[in-house]
């Protein structure tokens, strides 16, 4: 582990071990960042040796974020580094493919409890700190699916509607505070997401997907210019986005329940 540096700005990166999350750590690692990074997993360790190669102070917490006591070991790994948050990327998030009253309902609640009630205890707990010290910035992984019913994906895609619209009413508040709040919107990714959602047969987790490490720069690019919002990915990415500003609800629903169907 490097000498760590208190002068050195200090970010907190959940749902680090892989994927989007993992790539986000490694931007901030190469921008100079000390990095707290977060993940339920024993990948997470390799992570961490990974993002130290850049000479960055790496503190790696496991922590499972669906759970009330993770998001508290969290808290309290952010109070005892002394140090103020300059960044947080509130990534960690799980899928769930399917019909939705064939779903097991014990996997549906989990998946609120990370992706929506997590982020808003880490949000407000970090926006807190941020708001005191006059200046931060928070990066919520959203998607592409906040713009459209999520048929067979009811309640991940629902879970991302309220993200979306979550950090979009949070930003607002925040305006002229020096406090700003980003929402990541990727599409599709090359990640481990399709298969834990248990959807890598359907037409969107056989589907081209875009590079993780894109998405992150895009994602840290658009943070660092105090955007509300930034749609992630390929120009195929973009133009769905723009399309599903259009196309009326009924209809997204139905391509949706197309492309997420399986052969479960």
């Amino acid at each position: 582990m490097t000498q760590t540096d208190p002068t050195r700005p200090l970010a907190l990166v959940t749902g680090a071990s892989r994927g989007i999350g993992a790539e986000l750590a490694g931007v901030l690692a190469q921008r100079g960042y000390d990095l707290l990074v977060v993940a339920e997993d024993a990948a997470l360790g390799d992570a961490a040796e990974r993002l130290r190669r850049h000479g960055t102070d790496v503190r790696a917490v496991t922590a499972d974020l669906a759970e009330p006591h993770g998001v508290q070991v969290v808290d309290r790994a952010v109070a005892d580094t002394g140090r103020p948050l300059a960044v947080a990327a509130l990534n960690a998030g799980v899928g769930s493919g399917g019909a939705f009253v064939s779903s097991d309902l014990a996997d549906e609640l989990r998946l609120i409890d990370l992706n929506v009630r997590s982020t808003v205890h880490l949000a407000h707990s970090v926006l807190t700190g941020m708001l005191a010290q006059g200046e931060g910035r928070v990066l919520l992984t959203s998607s592409i699916a906040a713009t459209m019913p999520g048929s067979h994906q009811a309640v991940y895609n629902a879970s991302k509607s309220f993200v979306q619209s979550f950090a979009e009413a949070v930003a607002d508040e925040l305006r002229g505070t020096g406090v700003t709040v980003t929402s990541l919107m990727p599409g599709p990714t090359a990640t481990d997401f399709f298969r834990r959602a248990g959807l890598p047969d359907s037409l969107m987790g056989r589907a081209p997907k875009d590079d993780p490490g894109t998405v992150a720069r895009q994602g840290y690019d658009a943070l660092m210019a105090g955007r509300t919002a930034v749609v992630a990915g390929s120009p195929a990415v973009q133009a769905q986005a723009a399309l599903a500003g259009v196309v009326p609800d009924q209809v997204k629903a139905a391509l949706h329940r197309v492309l997420a169907r399986t052969s479960r």
